[in-house]
């Protein structure tokens, strides 16, 4: 995935900013507590889609 991309995109449900996970399979958005997949380099940005974070993962830096 293009790290420019981050700059524009915001979570669709709050609209706060994403954060690439480590592995970069993801884009995290703690203010909903939804992790969005990343497919083929392509953010897939539908809460239908997204998982729920666990506590340890809402709580983590």
């Amino acid at each position: 995935m293009d790290l420019k991309l981050l700059d524009i995109l915001a979570c669709p449900v709050t609209k706060s900013p994403l954060i690439l996970s480590e592995d970069k399979t993801e884009l995290i958005s703690k203010a909903a507590g939804l992790a969005f997949p990343v497919r083929d380099g392509i953010p897939v940005m539908l809460e239908s889609e997204a998982r729920v974070l666990t506590v340890d993962e809402r709580l983590d830096k």
